[in-house]
């Protein structure tokens, strides 16, 4: 089924969405679930968590440019290991958003590393769930209008998201409905 590689390489699935609406429970849910069904799927986890794991959370345009580079680095990384689905927990979207709030604009840097295109299938989690705090997530009472910052740059670059909201076990099943036409028959 899905135990070869593919010729044109893996399904890349981005997981996008504000802090704090479920994308690192959903990535590594999904992939879970596709594995039980004898997929190849691999979750490539947020690269800030691993990025700020030694070091103190301050937000600087070069921190946001290693962060979105790291997480590249991450998705060739499981490409490599030969999975033929990778579920993106976060991608550089997010990096452009966070640059943009905190810092005005992203940089040039930035916006090279900034590929929406480069995924087959784009979900975006909605914040109605409750908030968790978290030492890399400042804006809980602001979920609302960083989706809102989400869907306006996903509709300017073209990309239909699904959106996923509701119930865990409802957005993961209308997340794997969504991949479903993207798998080989």
């Amino acid at each position: 089924m899905m135990g070869q590689q593919r010729a044109a390489g893996p399904i890349r699935v981005a997981i996008v969405g504000p802090e704090s609406s479920g994308k690192s429970t959903l990535a590594r849910d999904w992939s879970h679930r596709l594995r039980e069904l004898g997929m190849s799927a691999a979750w490539v986890e947020e690269y800030s968590r691993a990025y700020y794991a030694d070091r103190p959370y301050v937000s600087s345009i070069a921190d946001i440019e290693a962060i979105a580079a790291g997480q590249l680095a991450a998705e060739r990384r499981a490409e490599e290991a030969g999975a033929d689905i990778l579920l993106c927990d976060t991608t550089a979207l997010t990096c452009k958003i966070w640059a943009e709030v905190a810092h005005g604009q992203a940089s040039d840097a930035l916006l090279a590393l900034y590929r929406p295109r480069d995924y087959a299938l784009t979900v975006l989690a909605c914040p109605d769930i409750p908030w968790e705090p978290d030492p890399l997530r400042s804006h809980p009472g602001q979920r609302d209008w960083l989706l809102d910052l989400h869907r306006q740059e996903l509709a300017r670059q073209g990309i239909a998201a699904v959106e996923l909201a509701g119930a865990h076990e409802a957005r993961l099943a209308r997340a794997m409905a969504a991949l479903l036409p993207l798998l080989p028959a």
